[in-house]
């Protein structure tokens, strides 16, 4: 197994570039875990998948976030905790491959990505970091980050990391594929391009960045090129902020999850030029304290795959037959 280390300066964030390979194994179990449909008429877009995964009992530890690698079938899943796999790998089917913790001392967030020739895995590591220089702090040249909550990369390699979950810093950077500062926008506050614990960050098809501003219970959105604000969502969220969002893979829906709600609400994206309300077209109400976290969900079948830091597991919902045509 192949590996290159990418250090961010400050000792609060590593991005591990971990190139990998796999083989399947594992038989089937089924695991249960109930969940409660909303009382109010919406659509029921989802449903749970009990019997994923195969094996639960290697979630040993407390599960902060789940990536998945779509064109190879892959899901990652990222726990803290002693002594155990800080990383565990599954296929999109359930079955267990491998787990690894020499890498990873406190992860909150990760992501997928994926070519023909390479697998790689991008984490933000929360703890420390032994042998990196600098330390935790604002600081722009060298770049240090405080407790960064996730990031997403583009396909260019372009790169876009919240910092701030209730650290130092309440900032979205956005990095070029050569981790060179393309914008950012970084203070605590309530006001436009202000944050409040950013916690989760995705990009549409049409060039919008989605920021989940937790704190101050609204999703922000802004320019990908520019990174100008181009406004926010905020009555979707009144009882709770949001700590998740991804969209799904026809770009109609974006899937956020409400972490002390137990909850995850799936809501209308808006078309081009134009954010308009915010909708809520369905919900799906978890059991209590299950605390979903962070989530992601897969280009290949749309099925959405959920960190519960409560639970500690992963649980996959698949798209009803109908509710999404374009997916299998």
């Amino acid at each position: 197994m192949a590996r290159l280390w990418l250090w961010a300066g400050g000792a609060g964030l590593f991005l591990a570039l971990l190139v990998l390979r796999s083989r399947f194994s594992g038989c089937r179990v089924l695991q249960e875990f109930a969940f409660r449909i909303p009382r109010r008429t919406e659509e029921v877009l989802y449903r749970l998948d009990v019997g994923w995964p195969t094996h639960p009992e290697h979630f040993t530890g407390t599960t902060f976030c789940v990536a998945v690698d779509s064109l190879n079938g892959l899901v990652y899943v990222a726990q803290r905790g002693d002594n155990i796999p800080k990383v565990l790998v599954f296929t999109e089917d359930g079955y267990f491959l491998r787990g690894w913790n020499d890498t990873v001392d406190t992860p909150h967030g990760m992501f997928a990505t994926s070519t023909p020739q390479e697998q790689s895995i991008w984490i933000t590591d929360v703890g420390s970091v032994v042998g990196t220089p600098g330390k935790r702090g604002t600081g722009l040249n060298p770049l240090q980050f405080d407790s960064p909550a996730e990031l997403y990369v583009e396909d260019t390699g372009d790169l876009y990391i919240v910092d701030g979950d209730g650290g130092l810093n309440n900032r979205l950077i956005k990095l070029s594929q050569d981790l060179m500062m393309l914008w950012l926008h970084g203070e605590n506050g309530t006001g436009p391009a202000q944050f409040s614990i950013p916690h989760s960050v995705t990009v549409d098809s049409s060039g919008r960045v989605w920021v989940a501003d937790r704190g101050n219970k609204r999703v922000q959105v802004f320019d990908k090129d520019t990174g100008a604000w181009l406004g926010a969502w905020t009555s979707c969220f009144t009882e709770e902020g949001p700590s998740s969002v991804r969209f799904t893979p026809d770009g109609k829906y974006l899937v956020v999850a409400q972490l002390n709600l137990s909850r995850l609400l799936v809501v209308a994206a808006p078309p081009v030029g134009d954010l308009g309300p915010c909708s809520v077209v369905s919900t799906i109400q978890l059991a209590d304290q299950v605390l979903p976290h962070l989530l992601d969900v897969s280009a290949e079948t749309g099925a959405v795959y959920v960190a519960e830091i409560g639970a500690k597991q992963v649980q996959k919902y698949v798209p009803l037959e109908g509710s999404f045509p374009s997916f299998r």
